[in-house]
């Protein structure tokens, strides 16, 4: 179940649907969250420039020389290849407070942007998977498929929440949570 608390505040939510739901709008949150922030910290918290250059170079040994790390960021630059903050913030539009949603979307690619700079600095590469070309075309080439169905779900999910229910509206949004979930292939 989604939640072992009949209540259904965020709170109560449970794991695999809190990650389930932001593969969902494209988002991908738990698999890079906070790494930007925190790369940007150690840095900025270096006393000199050249102790920040020694600190560059030490995340950038890491990559090369640490398995883990390396593994790790390699996670991290796939569900980021996945991501795509246009079809996100179509789904942050469905937040009925404009304010709230500007803000929390806002604070949300402002941190995309800071891990994938992190990322760039620490692997070099210029481009989301650029050294897995077999899972870069593989990703590519999937979206083409998947991002119509992106906007037919906020389409679907904008028309349940404004009161057209009924099982066929239902089945169209579990449908379109399938195809995307199938083609995102990292979910499901």
């Amino acid at each position: 179940p989604a939640s072992r608390n009949p209540n259904r505040s965020i709170e109560d939510l449970r794991a695999v649907p809190w990650s389930f739901s932001w593969g969902q709008c494209r988002l991908t949150l738990p698999g890079w969250y906070g790494f930007g922030s925190a790369i940007a910290q150690f840095l900025e918290s270096a006393a000199t420039p050249a102790q920040r250059k020694e600190r560059e170079a030490l995340l950038q040994r890491m990559y090369a020389q640490w398995p883990f790390f390396r593994t790790l960021l390699s996670n991290m630059d796939m569900v980021l290849a996945k991501s795509d903050l246009a079809l996100a913030s179509r789904y942050a539009e469905l937040v009925a407070d404009r304010k709230l949603r500007l803000k929390v979307f806002g604070m949300i690619e402002a941190e995309w942007r800071r891990t994938s700079d992190a990322l760039t600095l620490i692997t070099g590469a210029k481009q989301r998977l650029e050294g897995n070309a077999d899972m870069q075309r593989s990703v590519n080439h999937r979206f083409p498929y998947i991002d119509p169905l992106h906007h037919l779900q906020v389409e679907l999910m904008r028309r349940y929440r404004a009161g057209e229910g009924g099982e066929r509206l239902q089945n169209g949004i579990h449908i379109s949570i399938n195809g995307v979930a199938a083609g995102l292939r990292n979910t499901g």
